[in-house]
């Protein structure tokens, strides 16, 4: 990244349910000319708003929003395409003498804006073969005999990441894990990150109540509308929690009220897993939430004033 400026990029990440976006629209009310630059590998998709708690048509028309609406559920939109157009964004904004907010919890997405990673080209050959092991844990075992360093920074029942590291292993002849300085270097960076942290308990009660929103807002009527489009979903766009579990529904694999029990209890693990994510990254600074993310505010306020002073 060659950035217009070097001034500091406020970013605020974390789990999903901890109050990112409430944060950000505060703080944006409160500091000239900040527009938001979404870190989320979902909202990029149209049409799928209700269940990746994508900002208001409301929040869009009070402050401006970027990364968001990119492209169609259908298509494939690569890490290598977001990290791009989420840079140009970034230095777009401050070409105007804007001020970028980064805000989300796509973790590696966040790497790949912040750290600047060479990201791997997709071998969809490779990937199709792939995508017909349909034991996940099998496909980990191969990863770890093919690069056991990338094996072991990943679940054995991720998925989408194991399915990534194998086809960038097998298509470029290269291991995954020697792209980009690594996962496990955290070098100096402009991007100040800054984090939510809620007791264990208190984000699943706040995943459950948001769900339960969500639900009221017609998340399944949504995912109906989607599953209507001949075009059909993207693998990526298809592993979006609730999205997948309603799918399943629809497909009758599970009733109503199991696809929103099995939901619920996947973004709850999603959730520990962003938390580890994070917590590894020790240039984030991490504030302790009792009742309200907007805690965090005062603080947040008082740093932008020194750092722009």
């Amino acid at each position: 990244m060659n950035p217009v400026s070097d001034s500091p990029v406020l970013s605020i990440v974390g789990t999903t349910a901890s109050g990112k976006s409430s944060i950000a629209m505060a703080l944006a009310r409160e500091i000239p000319n900040v527009e938001i630059v979404s870190i989320d590998s979902m909202q990029v998709y149209r049409g799928m708003d209700i269940g990746t708690a994508k900002p208001s048509v409301q929040d869009q028309i009070e402050v401006a929003h970027h990364m968001i609406d990119l492209v169609d559920p259908s298509i494939e939109y690569s890490l290598s395409e977001f990290q791009s157009e989420a840079i140009n964004a970034i230095e777009e904004i401050e070409g105007r003498g804007a001020v970028p907010l980064l805000v989300g919890g796509t973790g590696l997405h966040l790497r790949a804006v912040i750290d600047n990673f060479e990201i791997p080209k997709q071998y969809p050959t490779v990937g199709k073969e792939l995508s017909g092991e349909v034991d996940t844990t099998k496909l980990h075992k191969l990863l770890t005999q093919l690069d056991p360093v990338a094996a072991d920074r990943m679940e054995n029942t991720n998925r989408r990441r194991v399915l990534r590291a194998l086809e960038v292993t097998l298509g470029s002849g290269r291991p995954f894990s020697s792209y980009g300085p690594g996962m496990q270097k955290y070098g100096p960076t402009r991007f100040r990150m800054v984090a939510p942290k809620w007791e264990r308990e208190e984000v699943n009660r706040r995943i459950d109540e948001r769900f339960k929103k969500q639900m009221e807002m017609g998340f399944l009527e949504e995912v109906r509308e989607l599953n209507r489009n001949p075009e059909g979903l993207s693998r990526t766009a298809r592993q979006a929690l609730g999205y997948r579990q309603f799918l399943d529904h629809l497909d009758g694999v599970f009733s109503l009220d199991e696809a929103i029990d099995v939901a619920k209890r996947q973004i709850r693990k999603f959730a520990r897993r962003q938390e580890r994510w994070f917590m590894r990254d020790p240039r984030i600074q991490w504030f302790d939430i009792e009742r309200n993310p907007l805690e965090m505010l005062p603080v947040l306020m008082k740093e932008w004033r020194h750092a722009t002073s």
